[in-house]
């Protein structure tokens, strides 16, 4: 046993602090980003924001709504192959360009994974998402489906320390998923006692891949724009959204009534829920890691899309970022123990 003793962030650790900036406006802020990735040599530019692939977040309607805004939807597993080829058919190649086909690790996930990007070249994106991405099992697999899949981008995780992203990408990965319990829904820290707090992971990762070539996700731990801002600022490529983007018409959630009120549930994907939901409940040897929430139903996700992107750009121009991938060199973090006043309660 031994005890690390370097101080480890979270976003409410940190602000940002403001530079002298030239910009007279947010509007001439650009997010998009351009990239060229390691492994499949593939080019996709967009905004580097992704839904996250839980069912209650990442389904094909989110998919198509946020593609016109060039955001990125990783789409859930639970889709068969023939929801894939109606979702195909009805889409043009723009959003098929900004979804990624999410998987498991089993053979079967491999097969169902071979069967969906048979149907179309313009799937390019590939999730290869495990709750532990520090089994020899994950590093293995990314090797097969690049194999498999020279020419496509191959994301995988999750992990959030540096020796674990190298590996990642030396296997194949193109990009990896960065992050072990900061999310809204996720209770792997309470039940484990695993994690690492999200902004630091972020640095030290974004480090470990980008001196390989290879990009990360920040995936978890945003609560509001600010903390997005904050996630590109230390460095990562991309940044996943669950519970900020829960809730939605688009989202795919159920629809609860009380009290006159509509709601919409919400859960972790190792919860309880899903798990009764996807696999005949929490199997014997194992604990939910999740929890499940209803969330005040929050109408179209076209409001708040352009909400969390206005806030990134308001960031760029506190600190003199014209572009999005200017923002990690302009960013000077400073440590608070305060992030807002509360006294008429929280935004």
């Amino acid at each position: 046993m031994r005890i690390e003793q370097d101080l480890k962030l979270g976003f409410k650790d940190v602000l940002f602090r403001p530079k002298r900036s030239t910009l007279k406006s947010r509007s001439q802020v650009e997010l998009t980003r351009d990239f060229t990735f390691k492994h499949s040599g593939r080019q996709w530019s967009g905004v580097p924001i992704i839904a996250a692939n839980m069912d209650s977040v990442g389904s094909f309607e989110m998919a198509a709504s946020l593609a016109k805004h060039g955001v990125m939807t990783a789409v859930h597993k639970h889709y068969t192959v023939e929801d894939w080829a109606g979702f195909i058919e009805s889409n043009e190649a723009t959003v098929l360009n900004n979804a990624m086909v999410s998987t498991g690790t089993s053979e079967a996930d491999f097969q169902k994974t071979k069967d969906i990007m048979a149907l179309t070249d313009d799937l390019i994106f590939i999730c290869i998402d495990i709750a532990n991405g520090y089994s020899e099992h994950l590093v293995e697999y990314v090797q097969k489906v690049r194999a498999e899949f020279p020419d496509k981008v191959i994301s995988a995780g999750n992990v959030v320390t540096g020796d674990m992203v190298e590996e990642l990408i030396l296997a194949g990965a193109d990009i990896v998923k960065v992050g072990i319990g900061p999310g809204s829904v996720c209770t792997t820290r309470v039940k484990t006692g695993v994690g690492y707090p999200q902004l630091s992971a972020i640095i030290e990762c974004a480090d470990a891949a980008h001196g390989l070539g290879g990009r990360i996700i920040g995936d978890g731990g945003c609560a509001c724009a600010g903390d997005v801002a904050k996630a590109f600022g230390g460095g990562a490529d991309f940044v996943m959204l669950g519970g900020m983007l829960a809730g939605h018409v688009e989202s795919g959630g159920e629809i609860i009534h009380q009290d006159g009120k509509a709601f919409m549930k919400f859960y972790g994907m190792s919860s309880q829920s899903a798990m009764d939901k996807h696999s005949g409940g929490v199997a014997n040897y194992r604990a939910a890691e999740g929890k499940t929430v209803l969330l005040p139903f929050r109408g179209e996700v076209d409001n708040t899309i352009q909400d969390i992107m206005g806030g990134i750009r308001s960031t760029c121009t506190y600190v003199g970022a014209a572009h999005l991938k200017e923002l990690t060199k302009r960013a000077t973090f400073i440590r608070v123990l305060e992030q807002e006043n509360n006294v008429y309660g929280k935004e």
